[in-house]
């Protein structure tokens, strides 16, 4: 296996250039949903299709039932 995984650090750059653009997270919970979320449209992009459809149906899921797509609420 080569030293650099050129792949890797191209399926990353659009997620480091997202985050340099809005400043990061103000908070470890926004630091989560934007990887819940970066996740969900990086793996719909995987199969070469325009992730809306996916993303579309994973709110209604998450609409339909709380919890199972979004992060669980925290009680720190």
């Amino acid at each position: 296996m080569s030293l650099d995984n050129n792949h890797v650090v191209r399926q990353l750059r659009d997620m480091v250039v997202s985050r340099k653009n809005h400043y990061g997270s103000k908070s470890q919970r926004g630091t989560e949903v934007a990887a819940l979320f970066y996740s969900l449209i990086e793996t719909a992009r995987l199969p070469g299709e325009a992730p809306g459809h996916d993303l579309r149906r994973a709110v209604l899921a998450a609409i339909e039932n709380p919890g199972t797509i979004t992060l669980r609420h925290r009680q720190d």
